[in-house]
């Protein structure tokens, strides 16, 4: 697929966040070319004018003045990444993110990163020098050609799986971020028990569907696993949230059993900065 790429030039990279666990977020990048059919992410494109279709088209922000961290404290945190993956295949190229963390490296204040990308080992020698960072992977499953239909051109499972050992291995702190849950796919003890030596933490987030993602995500589960739309009619249609609430007791109890602490992010609305 051809990717329409363009440079931006920013004032600021470092923004205030909304986000339940991120006082500021760093967005390297406007876009992103996973290709995953639930991206909440379009929204973003009522802020450029671009008019391609979300996941044809990135920007590379280029910024001249060093992040002002002066506003951020020790306790704070830092998610680089919450509405683009910032190891895309285009940082191989640019390098923004690299060049972010080379800024971090003094910063007290706790640095994360959420990608889907192995391409954030390469970084390793950096995240050493960072006093507190934390690598999170998003996998939403371990059937990987699952994975190959709703993210298509993201680092496989296995390959995200040993991007989490690598970064363990390293010691840099890891966790799991297992999203978005996919009702009546997504085997929670399976991304566990896969990933259970090679994390700190886990994370749990509900697949949201809304706008006009909600309508591809139905057309794919319809022509591919027609069987599952009943579920999905129920949950979405009629918002029914009871299965959210039973998957989420299921998924302490395995976390306890695995002994790995957890946050379970359902029923919080949209995830926007």
């Amino acid at each position: 697929m051809k990717i329409q790429v363009s440079i931006k030039e920013t004032r600021q990279l470092l923004s205030k966040s909304k986000l339940p666990d991120a006082d500021y977020v760093i967005n390297p990048y406007l876009g992103c070319t996973h290709g995953c059919i639930y991206c909440y992410a379009e929204f973003m494109r009522r802020f450029s004018r671009h008019t391609e279709p979300w996941g044809t088209f990135i920007e590379v922000k280029k910024c001249t003045a060093n992040l002002d961290l002066r506003r951020v404290s020790p306790t704070d945190t830092i998610l680089i990444g919450s509405v683009t993956d910032a190891y895309n295949p285009f940082e191989s190229r640019y390098c923004v993110t690299r060049e972010i963390l080379r800024q971090l490296s003094s910063c007290a204040a706790r640095v994360e990163i959420l990608t889907k990308s192995k391409l954030v080992c390469r970084d390793i020698d950096l995240l050493k020098k960072i006093p507190n960072a934390a690598v999170g992977v998003s996998l939403s499953t371990t059937d990987d050609l699952f994975r190959s239909w709703t993210e298509p051109y993201a680092s496989s499972v296995k390959d995200r799986i040993e991007t989490l050992k690598t970064l363990h291995e390293a010691g840099i702190s890891t966790y799991l971020f297992a999203a978005p849950i996919f009702p009546g796919f997504s085997d929670y003890q399976a991304l566990l028990e896969q990933t259970a030596g090679y994390v700190d933490y886990a994370c749990f987030e509900n697949l949201n569907l809304r706008g006009s993602y909600k309508a591809r995500v139905f057309s794919f589960i319809a022509q591919e696993y027609p069987g599952k739309i009943p579920l999905f009619e129920k949950i979405y249609n009629q918002k029914d949230l009871s299965y959210w609430d039973d998957l989420e007791h299921n998924i302490r109890q395995c976390c306890d059993m695995f002994r790995i602490p957890c946050r379970i992010y359902f029923h919080h609305g949209s995830f926007q900065t």
